[in-house]
């Protein structure tokens, strides 16, 4: 067995056969790390394992068998991940400091732990101690959970103490935290991530064990690691909201057993994170039916799902030279194009007042039908109507003119559900100023 030098970049992963003070792909400055490769000699027959008798099927000979799914006890998580936990999938975690993944993933191990299921949570963050008084505050029985506790972050040491306990499910708090002799660095390079995460994934094929990974995020808001974390994973699920607002939303941006386009809807309270069925407990406040000025609600689609939402705007005379614009949960560049629109199509002057916007709810918004509704808010506030009860529906375009968008029978049906029948969109309206004059003849 010959030995070989190489340096690896513990930000990025880059491999050198010398050492560098910089890296020639991140341009970080002393962070090539010494690795020592180990390389095994090449048999007469081609391969370092030996005879291989492995031959490949052909696809009609291959039994297909049904993957058995757990259920977490949550069903908003259980339609991310299509229907339940896979027995043997490698799930990554991901999110924010603070945003909750740790008590969501506590609540999953205190709900599926029972005498028959065993949970194993492992955290390399927190001590036992620490576990035991977050599971008391948001535990909700009285009954004795069975969940299994540990605290550690030697991968190795946890893969043996996984394939020695056999639990059913496996929580791993965080990947970052876990490190091992065998690879050089410190934990949270790009090198123990990797080598943890392999290990892990390793077991849970193996053992037919799945594994819940917590993965930490960038200040871009990427997955912090090595880019082939997100490669090695069945699911990548992303929870994001804002840390003063109640609102979560787990999405799926990954699933290799299920959809990627659903979205689980979650409330941070007191007790923990409890799981909202209807969206309209989150983002519609008791008086939304007779709201006041400046404010209209709006269907946008999250995944196959449709839900309301309130567009609130406000409109006041600036009193410095270069007017506001302030956008919370949609996108300041789409609010000065829809601005635009409105002063050149609409004849609204509104190039000496501040304008404020807000997504109730505290949801960001990225769908263009909410165009209609954002330009009618602002409508609303600058002349003092109100618009009671109408819903906005529509994406604008930069010629003044209302496009089709998809799903647009979903989002009335889902209007007309909870009672709002005046519905604004592409169907009554073809243009936007078409819609601003008639809503100004009707007050």
């Amino acid at each position: 067995m010959k030995s070989k030098v190489s340096f690896v970049c513990q930000e990025c992963g880059y491999d050198s056969p010398q050492w560098l003070g910089k890296c020639p792909e991140c341009g970080m400055w002393n962070t090539l790390k010494e690795i020592q490769n180990s390389k095994f000699k090449i048999q007469n027959n081609g391969s370092s394992l030996g005879k291989i008798n492995v031959e490949p099927k052909r696809l009609d000979q291959i039994r297909f068998q049904k993957k058995q799914r757990l259920l977490t006890g949550f069903s908003e998580l259980d339609n991310v991940l299509g229907g339940g936990i896979v027995k043997g999938s490698a799930i990554l975690l991901a999110g924010d400091p603070g945003i909750g993944k740790s008590t969501l993933l506590l609540q999953i191990g205190l709900k599926m732990a029972t005498t028959k299921e065993k949970v194993l949570y492992i955290s390399g963050e927190e001590s036992e101690e620490q576990i035991k008084l977050r599971a008391d505050r948001i535990k909700t029985s009285k009954t004795n959970s069975s969940l299994l506790l540990l605290s550690a972050t030697n991968t190795d040491l946890i893969c043996s103490i996984i394939q020695k306990t056999n639990p059913t499910l496996v929580i791993v708090d965080s990947i970052q935290t876990m490190e091992s002799e065998n690879v050089a660095g410190l934990s949270g390079s790009v090198g123990q991530v990797r080598y943890a995460a392999f290990q892990f994934i390793k077991l849970a094929k193996t053992l037919g064990i799945p594994v819940v990974m917590v993965g930490h995020v960038t200040k871009e808001g990427m997955v912090a690691g090595p880019m082939v974390l997100s490669h090695m994973v069945d699911t990548l699920l992303f929870l994001e909201g804002e840390k003063f607002t109640a609102t979560r939303i787990l999405r799926s941006l990954k699933n290799r057993f299920g959809p990627v386009d659903e979205i689980g809807l979650f409330a941070m309270e007191e007790q923990g994170i409890k799981e909202l069925n209807n969206a309209e407990q989150l983002f519609l406040s008791k008086d939304s039916k007779d709201s006041s000025t400046g404010s209209i609600l709006s269907v946008t689609m999250e995944g196959t799902r449709a839900f309301l939402v309130e567009i609130q705007a406000l409109v006041v005379l600036s009193k410095i030279p270069i007017p506001r614009r302030v956008a919370s949960g949609i996108d300041y560049r789409r609010l000065e194009l829809l601005l635009a629109v409105l002063q050149k199509h609409c004849g609204l002057p509104l190039s000496g007042m501040d304008i404020f916007v807000n997504v109730a709810g505290g949801i960001k918004l990225s769908d263009p039908a909410a165009d209609l509704s954002i330009c009618l808010a602002i409508f609303s506030s600058y002349r003092n109507i109100k618009l009671s009860r109408k819903v906005g529906i529509g994406e604008v375009g930069l010629l003044g003119e209302l496009r089709k968008i998809n799903s647009l029978e979903k989002r009335m049906k889902e209007a007309k559900k909870l009672g709002f029948k005046d519905i604004i969109s592409y169907n009554n309206f073809k243009t936007l100023s078409q819609a601003v004059n008639f809503l100004s003849h009707e007050e």
